[in-house]
This record gives structure tokens, sequence and C-alpha cells, in this order.
């Protein structure tokens, strides 16, 4: 039989960009959009997009620009991500995954804003949890602690109880910032250290068990 590793929690966190839904296609067409604007090699701005809201990507790559010019921009990339839904899918396995938690605490953590949410969830035909956490409900983005933590607050849990599900690198160290455990999903997550990593969620099996736990098989 091949390895697996449990973990057990009592809510989880989600993250939603290459985490539940593949964005990748809009994502690199509005940015790269953007570099050229600013004159900035597209790749590396790429390199830095993934996970933190827009005005913070920004402030990173250009650290002597206004931020209200950032605010700006992001909000101007915020109505283009939403409205372009082409090429948007769920990662493998999220539409059963989500099925399988649909009864469990859960939230969805993201540093999309809500209408962005809900287009990129409803283009992915994937429900949208009753908790969830944007952009416009924090006031710093990841690699910041404060999305995760309020999560686990809405949900009832001690952060020490709960697990993020996170892609990159930015959430992962707001997971950990937390004080809970992250399961890295995706290629890109694998670099930075999760406490474990899967390909895509074609690899969990969900297990409620007694007292409230949520058991997660990961599969080798």
């Amino acid at each position: 039989m091949p390895a697996t590793t449990t973990l057990t929690a009592r809510a989880l966190l989600l993250d939603m960009d290459s985490t539940l839904v593949n964005s990748e296609a809009v994502v690199e067409r509005c940015w790269r959009r953007w570099a050229a604007e600013q004159g900035l090699d597209a790749d590396e701005v790429l390199a830095v997009v993934h996970g933190r809201q827009g005005w913070a990507t920004m402030a990173a790559l250009l650290p002597d620009r206004p931020m209200e010019l950032n605010l700006a921009d992001n909000r101007r990339i915020l109505a283009q991500e939403t409205a372009d839904t082409d090429g948007v899918v769920p990662v493998p396995g999220a539409p059963a995954f989500m099925a399988a938690i649909a009864r469990l605490p859960h939230a969805l953590v993201t540093s999309a804003n809500g209408p962005l949410a809900d287009a990129r969830m409803g283009a992915a035909g994937l429900p949208m949890p009753s908790v969830r956490i944007t952009a416009e409900n924090v006031s710093a983005s990841k690699p910041d602690p404060e999305g995760f933590l309020k999560g686990a607050a809405e949900l009832g849990h001690r952060p020490e109880d709960c697990v993020v599900f996170e892609d990159s690198e930015a959430g992962i160290l707001a997971g950990r910032a937390a004080g809970m455990r992250v399961l890295g999903v995706g290629d890109r997550a694998a670099a930075f250290a999760p406490t474990a990593h899967v390909r895509d969620l074609t690899q969990i099996r969900v297990e409620a068990l007694p007292d409230g736990l949520i058991a997660l098989h990961i599969a080798a």
C-alpha cells in the first residue's frame, strides 16, 4: 500500500488561488500588462505576486512609489481580474474535497476581495464557504497572519488546532506566523517548507473523527 501521512485538525483554513482554483492564466495576463506599464520584467513581477494583495506586490516591487498609486492600480487590476474568468478551473480534486468538508469547520482566507472571490469560485464551480476572510476584512496582506487568525477566530478554534491550505510563499509564511500547520498545495509550495505537501487535492482523503477532529490522510 502507498505510504500516507495524516494531519488532524479541528478547522481548515483555505487559500483560494492555486489552492482550490487554478487562475494562473488570468493572473499572468493582468500582471504582465501591469509590468509592461511600469517597465518591469514580467517574470520578476510574477515571482512576487502570488499570495499577496495587489498593492502589497506593488509596494514590494516599487518601494518608493506613492501608496495612493498602488491602491489605485490595485482597484483597477481587481476589476480586470474579476471580469476575466477565461481559463479559471478547479484545481484537480477540489470539487470532491469541498464536498467532503462541507459539514466540517472551514473558511476561505484569500487575498482576493469579495467580488473576485465570488467570480473565481463561481467560474470553477466550487461552493463558497459560509465563513470567508477576504481583502476587505484585513488591514494587512499575507505574509501577515491576520487573515488566518481572523478565520480561526470566526470558526471558534485556536490557531494550533487549524490546518492552512496554501500554495504561495507569502501564504505559507502567514500560516506559520499564525501558529498553524500548513499543507502546501502545488509545485510552488514545495520550496517553502510546509508541514506537508501535495501535488493537488486528489492526494487528500478527509475523515471526520469523533470529538470534532478532522483527519487529513495524505497519499505519498
